[in-house]
């Protein structure tokens, strides 16, 4: 039985299971559950803090698992990422009081607080800059102005806490991080799983991405149109052709990227197609 490591809580939790659950898969209904397992699908889920998510699966004792990207490099174990899961998006950077900084290079003997010391202390590693690193588990806004550090290393979105708090981002983002299945590393099953049963979750959550991702697109259009229309529809292979009633006409179903829908739904008008229509993808294998 494969043993998956899920978000109990947090910005990862619910969008994991909701992936988990169009992927196919059994997930549980009260929170307080800590483990659950899928007979159908020869499964078993853990229910852990997102932070200890890469530990477990680093050390074996579950095969595979779903958490942050920064939060698998600051865990710095053996694990190794195999799929991004294109949610929870996050962007870890440098801020400081506003004036104060620059670049990373002014933070040579200065005094640095994230809650992300292992991803930290490799980034300045890296780059040859001897800093004190400063680890706090939470409000790690608030060390500047108490005298705890001179800088901070976090998690930013909209940037709001920070002008909150007197402080601007400076430099290049650290890490560009979102949500990834991960399993040990040099592993082609894992402890209690194998290769295929990996395989096969891989490709269900891949097959969840394409169905968010694309949509089917149907639509009729005169044959000596169909090259031109092929040009803004080439699908992933390429379309499907069909001859009507009416020889002189074909209908075309492709998949598009769901994002640029309606931008190709009127280029396909003004080339002449005709009785558009879009259906969303429940599930795909590519």
């Amino acid at each position: 039985m494969l043993r998956v490591a899920v978000p109990n809580k947090g910005s990862l939790s619910e969008a994991a299971s909701a992936m988990l659950s169009e992927a196919g898969y059994r997930q549980r209904r009260d929170s307080r559950e800590l483990v659950m397992v899928d007979p159908d699908n020869d499964i078993e889920f853990f229910f852990l803090r997102p932070r200890d998510i890469a530990v477990y699966v680093g050390q074996g004792t579950l095969d595979v698992g779903i958490t942050g990207r920064d939060l698998l490099l600051d865990a710095k174990v053996e694990a190794e990422e195999l799929l991004p899961l294109g949610f929870a998006p996050s962007t870890f950077r440098f801020a400081g009081p506003v004036g104060d900084f620059t670049g990373v290079e002014q933070l040579e003997g200065k005094r640095l607080a994230t809650s992300y010391d292992g991803l930290l202390r490799d980034y300045l590693s890296e780059r040859g800059v001897n800093a004190t690193v400063v680890r706090l588990d939470g409000a790690v806004e608030s060390s500047v102005r108490l005298g705890v550090a001179d800088a901070i290393a976090d998690v930013v979105e909209t940037g709001n806490t920070l002008k909150a708090a007197g402080m601007e981002i400076f430099g290049d983002p650290i890490l560009k991080s979102e949500a990834v299945l991960i399993r040990r590393s040099n592993s082609g099953g894992s402890a209690n799983g194998t290769a295929k049963e990996i395989d096969t979750l891989i490709r269900r959550l891949q097959g969840v991405l394409v169905a968010r991702q694309y949509v089917l697109m149907d639509y009729d259009i005169r044959k000596d149109l169909v090259e031109d229309a092929a040009a803004l529809t080439p699908g992933l292979e390429s379309p499907t052709v069909s001859p009507l009633r009416d020889s002189e006409w074909v209908a075309v179903r492709s998949m598009v990227p769901k994002k640029e829908t309606n931008r190709i739904m009127d280029e396909l008008y003004d080339l002449g197609a005709r009785a558009i229509l879009v259906s969303s993808i429940h599930a795909c294998r590519i």
